[in-house]
């Protein structure tokens, strides 16, 4: 296990609008930031220069590490319909474009796998492969494209039961554009409503691929986004894993009330896990 490692700095997401409140938090720790705005197609399809400008001008004097949540809804990254696949791939590159225009150099994705494929994933004509095949078939030109702009997909577990899939996925890229978020809500609903391993289990099968952790707090039964300290997932366990890794990912809290972040983060701080 590692020793005498510095303890890791938070940081949060958020949409823009409520980022002012934050900022001085922000800045004072250099903290990373994931913007959460740019999930939204009609946003993507419309003015989202302009939601770019009000970013760029709020965090003029802020100097820490930024992302975006990428899109997600409605579509998953292994389509097997061609049409969607377009769609999926129109909205890879919108979320590049918003990226580019931000200087951001992380975009966070939803993973395919779901609970009903753990149980199909090996059945006779190689479902596990082909899976594989169709998130390349979807997202393998925004990957290149990623690569030649600086920026890193990061593939969060959503119903994934075993973390193992996802980093094969990730790896079957062999591009320093892919790598592994994990989200401990989900982790923690995925182990208590599934049979899942639990939380820490994930961040250790990630190893050096986690470049990204949504920080949240659940019962295990919903996803709940709660601070750090309302629900049931281990956070003691978490840290211990990811300094066994030596991984560096960004430590974004993802909570759904984010005036609950200041106090969630000095939490995590008393346990001496974080700063």
């Amino acid at each position: 296990m590692t020793t005498n490692r510095p303890r890791p700095t938070l940081g949060a997401c958020m949409p823009l609008a409520d980022a002012p409140a934050h900022l001085d938090w922000l800045t004072e720790g250099g903290r990373s930031l994931e913007l959460q705005d740019f999930v939204e197609a009609d946003l993507l399809n419309g003015d989202w220069r302009g939601r770019v400008a009000e970013a760029r001008a709020l965090l003029g004097g802020w100097q820490g590490r930024l992302g975006l949540h990428g899109p997600f809804w409605g579509f998953t990254i292994a389509t097997q319909d061609p049409d969607v696949r377009a769609v999926v791939a129109r909205r890879m590159d919108q979320a590049l474009d918003a990226a580019d225009a931000l200087g951001a150099d992380q975009i966070v994705i939803h993973s395919p796998y779901t609970t009903w494929d753990h149980n199909n994933l090996d059945m006779a004509g190689a479902p596990r492969a082909q899976v594989i095949d169709r998130v390349h078939a979807c997202i393998g030109a925004a990957v290149k494209r990623a690569e030649a702009l600086g920026v890193v997909f990061v593939i969060e577990n959503i119903e994934d039961k075993d973390p193992r899939d996802r980093l094969s996925l990730a790896q079957s890229f062999g591009s320093p554009a892919v790598k592994l978020s994990i989200d401990t809500g989900h982790a923690h609903y995925a182990h208590v409503a599934t049979g899942a391993p639990p939380v820490d289990y994930y961040v250790r099968a990630a190893g050096d691929m986690l470049a990204h952790v949504h920080l949240q707090d659940a019962d295990g039964y919903a996803d709940r986004h709660w601070a750090p300290g309302m629900g049931t997932v281990n956070f003691a366990a978490i840290f211990a894993a990811l300094a066994e890794t030596g991984a560096e990912p960004r430590l974004n809290l993802e909570l759904r009330d984010t005036s609950e972040i200041a106090p969630a983060a000095a939490r995590l701080a008393a346990m001496g896990v974080a700063v």
